[in-house]
Order: structure tokens, then C-alpha cells, then sequence
């Protein structure tokens, strides 16, 4: 019985597909927003708390001006589509964060965060829009209820795997690597998560009003910023050489969402 259920868990992985509204990436879901968006806003109000909030300054303001863009872009090409249901539960918010990390974050359920520190890289709206449509891009594709499904079924997998090879010398092997071999194949995976972000944002961003092209030019910036570099292979993000060529081939499509935007020019 154990067996069974285990395999009944694994093929579970197999049905419950989802899919980018934006970007038309498939993926894994097996957590409902219901569970875990509860825990993320209890979250962001902890890293509030504990944090200094910049409120009032420019740059408070172009983050939250930034956001509220990106946001109402969202929601317009989620009515268009017909599938604004998606957006239930998301509770917005937008706030600048007083610390030197060169950082930004968007918890699911639209709680984000963005670093001063970050602020010298992207220089402007448009820098700041690729920075903020990428973080709420994660959000909006589930990346995080994505990667814990991930992590589940990879457990279920190992189990009914695991038991299968029995007390086999096999199965030794198994147990010892399998956690190792699971955690690469869990990065290459983010990366592939990271590029879903990278293009999300590229297109509400434009979709918003703000320039796509500057994409480039802020993701170099990046990159001269973390000159030290790490191996691809090992990272959960693409390296700089990647993530801009596929911004490249996507900049066409960005180009007209930005040229249609209402809000182009504002």
C-alpha cells in the first residue's frame, strides 16, 4: 500500500501542470495559493518590522510608482486573457528597503521589497522597472510554490525509487547520491525559473510604459557589479552571456508591447 500511494504521488507531478500567462512556460504547481500566501504575508510584516522602511523620499515613491505600473499592467493583460481569477489573493505592496544589499525581492501573494543598495544600478525608472518586473514576474508564474512542489515530488520520486531498488547494493548507491543529484538538477532548474522571471518582467514592464530595451544595459551594469563571477552550472542564475542573449531574441515582442502601452511616454 505504502508503494502504492508513494507512485500515486509521483504521477500527481505529472497532472498538475501549470502554465506563464506571459510567457507560456509550463510547470509544476502542487501548492494552492490558499496555503501559501498566508505565510508569505506573515513574512513580509516580519522583515518590515525589523527592517528600515524609506518612506516619502523620491525613490520610495518611484518604487511604489514603478510597482503600482506593473501591477495594473498585470492585471489588464490578466482580463484580457480571461483568466483574472489567477490574481486572486494577491495583496500588493511595494517598499524600499534601507540597506546596502544590491537586492530586491517579491514574496507570493505581491509583497516586494527593493534595496537602496540597488538603487546605483538601476539608475532610473526604466533600470528600476527591469529589476521590479523580474522579482514580480517569479511572483506571478508561482516560481516558489513551483520549487516546493519540486522539492516534494523529488522526495516522493526518491522514496518509491529508493524502495524499488531494495537493499541492492544499487539502492545503497541510490540513497547516498541521490540528494546530490537532486540539488543540481533543482538549480538548473531555478535558472531555468530565473529566465522565465527575466522575459515576465521584460514584458510587463513594457506593457507598463517603461522601455524594454534598458533591460541590457542594466543586467551589463550587474554584471560588472558581481565582476567575480560563479560557474553556471552550480548557480540558480543564468550567466550575464545567457540571460542577455535571451533578452535579445525576446526584445522584438517586448518592443511592442511598449509601443501599444497607454502608458509609454509617462
Amino acid at each position: 500500500m505504502k508503494k502504492i500511494l508513494l507512485a500515486l504521488g509521483a504521477c500527481a507531478m505529472f497532472v498538475a501542470c501549470t502554465t506563464n500567462a506571459v510567457t507560456g512556460r509550463k510547470g509544476i504547481n502542487l501548492v494552492s495559493n490558499a496555503t501559501i500566501f498566508p505565510q508569505s504575508f506573515t513574512q513580509y510584516q516580519e522583515v518590515l518590522k525589523s527592517a528600515q522602511v524609506e518612506t516619502g523620499t523620491t525613490n520610495a515613491k518611484l518604487v511604489q510608482t514603478v510597482g503600482e505600473r506593473i501591477k495594473y499592467a498585470a492585471d489588464k493583460y490578466y482580463a484580457e486573457k480571461g483568466i483574472s481569477s489567477q490574481l486572486d489573493g494577491y495583496q500588493w505592496e511595494f517598499k524600499l528597503l534601507k540597506a546596502n544589499e544590491v537586492n530586491a525581492w517579491c514574496m507570493p501573494g505581491g509583497k516586494v521589497a527593493v534595496y537602496t543598495g540597488i538603487l546605483p544600478i538601476t539608475k532610473d525608472a526604466n533600470g528600476l522597472a527591469v529589476v521590479m518586473g523580474h522579482e514580480i514576474g517569479h511572483a506571478l508564474a508561482n516560481h516558489s510554490a513551483e520549487q516546493m512542489s519540486q522539492q516534494y515530488g523529488m522526495s516522493v520520486l526518491g522514496s518509491v525509487v529508493g524502495s524499488a531498488a531494495g537493499n541492492t547494493s544499487w539502492g545503497s548507491a541510490f540513497e547516498q547520491y541521490y540528494p546530490v543529484v537532486g540539488q543540481v538538477g533543482m538549480l538548473n532548474y531555478s535558472r531555468k525559473m530565473e529566465l522565465d522571471a527575466d522575459l515576465t518582467g521584460l514584458y510587463l514592464m513594457a506593457m507598463a510604459g517603461y522601455d524594454p530595451s534598458a533591460a541590457i544595459p542594466f543586467w551589463e551594469r550587474m554584471s560588472q557589479a558581481g565582476s567575480g563571477g560563479t560557474v553556471e552550472f552550480l548557480s540558480t542564475h543564468p550567466s550575464d552571456a545567457t540571460r542577455i542573449a535571451k533578452i535579445k531574441e525576446a526584445l522584438p515582442t517586448a518592443m511592442a508591447y511598449y509601443n501599444a502601452s497607454p502608458y509609454k511616454g509617462k
